[in-house]
């Protein structure tokens, strides 16, 4: 089968043989009312307030959004403003935490044996995209299509993270937990799981974990970058590719991150809403690079510490990974959808110079667009012709950057190319 373009990035996943252990608890935590691609919630706790861990402090009132539940137990400080890596401001709920942690009395295993039944808990657990893109889970469950096959996300091809890599060592009867109860409800015939094949121990865990299990299959993927992006995922482990135009659920398909199965499978047996997330902390600022499990909520800053790592020997930090990773402060939190944290002490600059034509970027892009073109067209601010090079597909995956001799800034163009279009 054909292969998607893409480059190869240097090996620097320190955090591999890194098991995931528990942050000791956080004196204080911030939790945002928006850590999706929604709408925010309503904050329906105030100063004062008690709270235990799992109980809901943020209601959902957009169609668009999932309810933020309190991933402590303490006494709810005050309500103040956050601001997202976007600008955009929220509020949030930021509170002290006790020394004695208790679960929410409303914290009972759902009862799941319909669809509808599945959909309703995804949303009421607060759950979305842990493979970083914030996508609405019930939205996808909620498909009109028949959806006649799962595609599992286990690429995780970001250089330094490691977060999916663990859980798929530690917990794969969670994944393969979640992929049944998904399956089953939603009357999917068949799963592919796709895993990069430089990562042999996590297929065979994978295997091992799916031997009892029918019409699952684990896909060995190439070991470039990138992976994880939906189309790619969708071409590596089915052959098939998405028309333009169209979407995956359109075609029967549906993807979903190993994380946000493993989620969805403990959430049925437990109760307890997504309140935690695995982060993994890395980077040349980095001294104990490491695998964390930790509330939602908590300041990036206590997993500095824990990391070893000193603020003033950072010059960058990164919500995600290095290629597609959002610039933060020290002042942000752990949020739903951050998998990595990556602290730079060193920031490379280039001096930018004339395009020289050498194809390089179109060579590198998995969907064949042309970069040099749109920053053409966006430098002319050519609407017209921005659409007819379709730039809506551009994922942002930041290869052509990369790989850019003359050193332009091409995927940041872009970005600001489809800002130009909306």
């Amino acid at each position: 089968m054909k292969r998607l373009n893409g480059i190869h990035l240097p090996v620097k996943k320190r955090t591999e043989d890194k098991q995931i252990t528990p942050l000791p608890l956080p004196k204080t935590v911030r939790i945002p009312m928006l850590m999706h691609s929604g709408s925010p919630c309503v904050p329906i706790v105030s100063a004062g307030d008690h709270v235990d861990v799992g109980q809901l402090i943020g209601r959902a009132e957009a169609s668009d959004a999932v309810p933020v539940h309190s991933s402590v137990s303490g006494t709810v400080r005050r309500i103040i403003r956050y601001e997202l890596p976007s600008g955009q401001t929220v509020p949030c709920a930021e509170i002290e935490t006790c020394e004695t942690q208790l679960l929410a009395d409303t914290c009972i295993p759902p009862v799941i044996n319909t669809k509808q039944d599945l959909i309703d808990a995804a949303r009421e657990s607060g759950c979305v995209g842990l493979g970083g893109d914030g996508s609405l889970t019930f939205q996808k469950l909620s498909t009109n299509h028949p959806v006649q096959m799962l595609i599992v996300n286990g690429a995780e091809c970001e250089t330094r993270l490691s977060a999916d890599g663990r859980l798929m060592l530690e917990a794969p009867e969670q994944i393969i937990g979640g992929i049944e109860l998904v399956t089953k409800l939603l009357k999917i015939r068949e799963t592919r799981i796709g895993v990069r094949r430089n990562r042999p121990a996590a297929i065979q865990q994978l295997l091992n974990a799916a031997a009892n299990s029918r019409n699952i299959t684990v896909c060995p993927l190439p070991s470039d970058y990138p992976q994880g992006a939906e189309k790619v995922l969708i071409f590596h482990t089915a052959g098939i590719a998405v028309p333009d135009g169209q979407t995956p659920e359109e075609l029967g398909i549906l993807v979903l991150n190993v994380s946000t199965l493993a989620f969805l499978y403990q959430y049925s047996q437990t109760g307890i809403p997504l309140v935690e997330r695995v982060v993994t902390v890395d980077g040349d600022a980095v001294t104990k690079p490491c695998n964390l499990r930790v509330p939602i909520g908590t300041p990036v800053t206590d997993l500095l510490d824990y990391a070893a790592c000193e603020p003033d020997r950072i010059h960058q930090l990164l919500c995600g990974g290095e290629m597609m990773g959002e610039c933060i402060t020290f002042r942000a939190s752990v949020v739903k959808t951050q998998n990595g944290l990556i602290a730079s002490n060193t920031v490379k600059t280039y001096e930018e110079s004339a395009c020289i034509r050498c194809g390089r970027c179109m060579n590198a892009c998995p969907l064949s667009l042309m970069p040099v073109s749109l920053d053409k067209a966006y430098q002319q601010r050519d609407v017209n012709q921005l659409k007819a090079l379709r730039v809506d597909l551009c994922m942002n995956c930041g290869c052509c950057t990369y790989v850019c001799t003359a050193k332009r800034p091409l995927a940041e163009t872009i970005q600001s190319a489809k800002a130009l279009l909306a």
